[in-house]
């Protein structure tokens, strides 16, 4: 890691809003929108055809919509709320000063970063600083000065760390917080007659509403003992991501793979609209899920919220329609039309792209119905092992891991089955069908489930339903392929911090020829626990 003389300021820190942040860096707003082009919108029919003389429920319209590549990047606001309670002395606390300072290095002079660190209690331990040289250099500082206290309070990290983010002066386009805990939260008090904890009072006021938020929290459970429901149910509710680290030596790539998602947002305030454009067309549900979305008291419309979208990032939403019968002159049925708004997130531009009309042809008689479409059917695919998961997640937690696993062996089954996924080739379903096969060997045994299943479990809730990719670094399979979603620019950060990550051994083992690197020597011994 590297060293610096840069000077910290002592100074105390106030309790409280904060108003101390750095100003923006001035920026050159570009004129024009992206370079690599805009935001791509599709819609394809789950038919091509259906017969005049007949009506159709649920009639599945695939949108499909996808964010540029290579755009301008936006300045980002970051956050890092960080657990320093006693369980993270050690190795714990080296691997998570390292993957910091790694997020440091990847930040730009445009973007600001603030550190808040709790044990029993929380204290901002840096203000929002823009990541200069000099900026960097006290912001690791501060970092390499951490030491574990008692006691884990996530509810106050996030209330200091709310506090940075809704105090700023100025702010920049991107904003996000970080939250990384290993051990159970000793604050949160159980409810009366057994009742689950109220994990939403984790939560701060400014984050409970989607429309008024000032930035999602993303969440990593680092180790096997950490709290999986409360993180992830703070990143359910505030739109961020869910990540399970198990194996502690992995910790800075699922950041690498976080940041790199940060760094490349795209798109903002994306919004689809769907409009039906045959009378007799109703809108009847909107897959969409952790995306709200709004079916009009009729039918005649719907809309989805979107929001952010990464560099070259996809989101896919099943629209489900009501076909009726056509006129006996009616060759063709127009269904929906489908719209979306967004803005460019580096430059503030606003555009809007509409996907040509949903129709299907309307033969006099048709004798066979023609195949589904190979897209409706893998989102189809997808969203069922999504609800399997789920299903396993209450089973297992209510004690039935059996029913679990066989939830989980069914899914799987079905993808088999599936078009797509008896193809053997579709990358979709391959993914999927490696995530199904793991989840399902780590929730039949009670012990497996405690330790690494039900994390893994929510962290694939989490990604299913954000359509992002989120973290799963196990200590038995921390070479695996990534989950689905990860987009190009997350990949590139990964093998940036691999290639890091090899340096510094390297560097260490240089340092030490006799007795190697000690780091090296606990990351082995933690990866041989359990």
């Amino acid at each position: 890691m590297t060293d610096t003389k840069a000077a910290v300021p002592h100074l105390p820190l106030p309790v409280g809003a904060f108003h101390d942040d750095d100003p923006l860096e001035q920026r050159q707003t570009a004129g024009g929108g992206a370079a690599g082009g805009g935001l791509v919108l599709k819609a394809q029919c789950e038919f091509p055809a259906l017969g005049r003389g007949a009506s159709m429920d649920k009639f599945a319209v695939l949108v499909d919509a996808k964010a540029p590549a290579d755009v301008a990047r936006a300045p980002l606001d970051l956050v890092l709320v960080l657990d320093v309670s006693g369980s993270m002395q050690g190795q714990k606390l080296a691997l998570l000063k390292q993957a910091v300072c790694f997020v440091v290095d990847q930040l730009g002079p445009a973007d600001r970063l603030s550190v808040v660190v709790f044990s029993i209690g929380a204290r901002r331990l840096s203000r929002l600083v823009r990541m200069s040289d000099t900026g960097k250099a006290a912001a690791k500082q501060a970092v390499e000065a951490l030491a574990v206290e008692g006691g884990t309070n996530i509810g106050a990290g996030l209330r200091v760390g709310a506090e940075v983010l809704v105090g700023r002066r100025h702010r920049n386009v991107v904003a996000s917080m970080i939250l990384l805990s290993d051990g159970q939260d000793t604050v949160l008090l159980p409810q009366p007659n057994g009742a689950a904890k109220n994990y939403m009072s984790l939560v701060p006021p400014s984050f409970a509403h989607a429309a008024s938020r000032p930035a999602p929290i993303h969440t990593f459970g680092f180790g096997a003992d950490h709290d999986a429901a409360v993180m992830h149910a703070i990143a359910e509710a505030t739109g961020g991501t869910f990540s399970f680290v198990q194996a502690q030596s992995a910790i800075q790539n699922t950041f690498a793979r976080c940041i790199g998602g940060l760094l490349s947002v795209a798109v903002q305030g994306a919004r689809i609209d769907v409009t039906c454009l045959h009378r007799g067309v109703r809108v009847q549900e909107v897959k969409s899920g952790s995306y709200g979305n709004h079916v009009a008291a009729d039918g005649c419309a719907a809309s989805i919220d979107v929001g952010e979208l990464y560099d070259d990032e996809s989101r896919r939403f099943l629209v489900l329609v009501y076909v009726p019968r056509a006129r006996p002159t009616e060759e063709r049925t127009r269904l929906v039309k489908v719209s979306c708004t967004y803005r460019f997130a580096a430059t503030g531009q606003t555009a809007h792209v509409a996907a040509p009309a949903a129709m299907i042809q309307r033969p006099l008689e048709l004798t066979d119905m023609p195949p589904p479409s190979i897209e409706v059917e893998r989102e189809r695919v997808r969203l069922a092992a999504a609800d399997g998961i789920a299903a396993a997640r209450a089973a297992a937690d209510g004690g039935e891991h059996a029913g679990a696993a066989r939830i989980l062996n069914g899914r799987l089954r079905e993808v088999e089955r599936s078009a797509p996924g008896a193809a053997g080739d579709d990358p979709t379903c391959e993914a999927i069908k490696e995530e199904l096969r793991d989840l399902s060997e780590r929730v039949g045994d009670r012990r497996e489930y405690q330790q690494s299943g039900r994390a893994c479990l929510l962290a694939g809730m989490s990604s299913h339903a954000q359509q992002r990719a989120s973290g799963v670094e196990l200590q038995s399979s921390a070479g695996k392929t990534p989950r689905a979603y990860l987009t190009p620019k997350m990949e590139e950060m990964v093998d940036l911090s691999r290639e890091s990550s090899s340096s510094s051994r390297k560097r260490g083992s240089s340092e030490r020829p006799e007795g190697g690197s000690r780091l090296d020597k606990q990351i082995k011994e933690d990866l041989s626990e359990n």
